[in-house]
């Protein structure tokens, strides 16, 4: 699994949906991107919050909210000692002041081997130098999930893992959409954050945490 901070979509589209969609900034410089999952928890990648190896201070960090364009929205910092890591998965809630942003609906089911699956993210949208490409605006990208034990995985899920894996359809998500969600298809208003993303080969193939493996680890952070 990759543990290169990942970018915005590469090919995809333009989302124009998203309320609950985070960008994730490190001492002002775009790295990652999260969910909003309650007034006061966003989740996201584990690995964005660490360089090579050594954790990233609270105070280098801050989030944009309630806007699809990095360069609007409102900032808000962690509460200092508010991050709860997950022992199973690549997945991180960070505890933020109350946010006036509508919170994503979490999956309740694994998601299943076919589905179609929308990833968002403000990652990069070119290969090499990642961070010289990164999305002002939110993007998106269409994948469809793949059997765990598929070969195209290896790397990304193991069987009875954590994570599902996915094949591009419209785009692939990179380095600065790491902790992106990937959610559902379906009507503005109703999508389902089935899984965070975490790992891509930047061509045809990625990675996420399963949001319903985790489910009872998340609401247990977020109901403290």
């Amino acid at each position: 699994m990759s543990s290169a901070p990942a970018s915005a979509v590469i090919g995809g589209a333009r989302s124009h949906y998203g309320p609950w969609a985070v960008r994730m900034l490190v001492d002002g410089r775009p790295t990652c991107t999260g969910t909003a999952v309650a007034r006061r928890w966003i989740i996201t990648a584990s690995h964005c919050f660490f360089e090579q190896a050594e954790p990233v201070a609270d105070k280098r960090i801050t989030f944009r909210v309630g806007s699809l364009d990095v360069r609007e929205g409102v900032t808000v910092r962690p509460v200092p000692g508010g991050r709860v890591g997950s022992a199973d998965a690549d997945m991180m809630l960070v505890e933020v002041p109350a946010m006036n942003v509508p919170t994503a609906r979490l999956a309740i089911a694994a998601v299943r081997p076919g589905r179609m699956v929308r990833q968002y993210g403000w990652g990069a949208t070119c290969t090499g130098d990642e961070n010289s490409c990164q999305s002002p605006v939110l993007k998106q990208a269409d994948l469809r999930v793949l059997r765990p034990d598929d070969p195209r995985c290896e790397g990304f899920t193991a069987p009875g893992g954590s994570d599902f894996c996915m094949v591009k359809v419209s785009g692939i998500p990179a380095g600065g959409d790491s902790g992106g969600p990937v959610m559902s298809i379906s009507p503005q208003g109703t999508q389902t954050l089935l899984g965070v993303f975490d790992g891509s080969d930047r061509e045809r193939i990625a990675g996420a945490g399963d949001v319903s493996r985790q489910l009872s680890w998340i609401r247990s952070v977020i109901r403290r």
